[in-house]
């Protein structure tokens, strides 16, 4: 019956009809168009002709358009940035006790320069470097020795109050094990990630807080242009962002 009726209602009326009855049917439509993107509605906003013109960064459909709004860009995605912003203190704060550790602690104090802290997209990247006068583990093993535990504890001290998930990923070099033998650089980096994990579980660290434990072999060398260099068997312990993790 619709149907029918439009075909009557097209048919019986001129251009001038139609255009009456279609914004008889559609005032608000027509009114949010002329006034605002938002600025005079329920919503809010600035409007379409202000000096921002959201028309100039609109996609076009047909004869329309879709408006971009302000705050619908990634560089929201920590929210008001709070939480960034307290994660970067806390991680200073860490940065600062493990360098102060490190520098009163006398058996310790030369492994200052074994240690890399970095920001990244994932959090607080802090690096145990192996050089070639210091070993974190064993050769071939996943068995921390001594001065590694030592250095661990130390990091384990200086971490606890942080609230923010840690993600441990161990690096070898790309020394390949002899033939006949069962273990590899994958399963060794991996093994590793998992002693520095319960390392640090026994120096105090709560089990929940660990978020992710991985090897990756060699795929991610610390010096490129030399695989073999002993600075690419590491530890990587990072603090992850809370905000991006959708953790409080």
């Amino acid at each position: 019956m619709a149907f029918f009726l439009l075909m009557w209602l097209l048919s019986a009326t001129d251009d001038e009809e139609r255009k009456a009855l279609a914004e008889y049917f559609t005032p608000t439509l027509v009114q949010l168009q002329d006034n605002s993107a938002g600025a005079d509605g329920m919503f809010g906003g600035d409007s379409i002709i202000s000096d921002e013109d959201y028309r100039s960064r609109a996609m076009q459909v047909g004869e329309r358009s879709l408006s971009i709004p302000k705050q619908s860009s990634s560089t929201n995605r920590f929210g008001d940035g709070d939480i960034k912003r307290q994660d970067q203190t806390q991680f200073e704060m860490i940065r600062r006790r493990i360098e102060q550790r490190l520098k009163e602690n006398e058996s310790l104090r030369e492994l200052y320069k074994n240690i890399r802290f970095t920001e990244t997209r994932e959090g607080l990247r802090i690096e145990l470097i192996d050089e070639a006068d210091f070993s974190m583990f064993a050769l071939a093993t996943d068995e921390l020795l001594p001065r590694a535990r030592q250095l661990l504890a130390e990091v384990a001290d200086a971490i606890k109050p942080a609230p923010n998930p840690l993600m441990i990923r161990g690096h070898t070099d790309a020394l390949p094990f002899s033939s006949g033998r069962t273990m590899n650089n994958w399963m060794l980096s991996t093994a590793r990630a998992e002693a520095t994990r319960k390392e640090l579980h026994r120096n105090g660290i709560d089990s929940d807080s660990f978020f992710k434990i991985e090897g990756v072999a060699d795929r991610e060398p610390y010096t490129p242009d030399d695989i073999y260099d002993p600075r690419n068997r590491r530890i990587s312990i990072t603090l992850g962002w809370r905000s991006e993790l959708n953790l409080n």
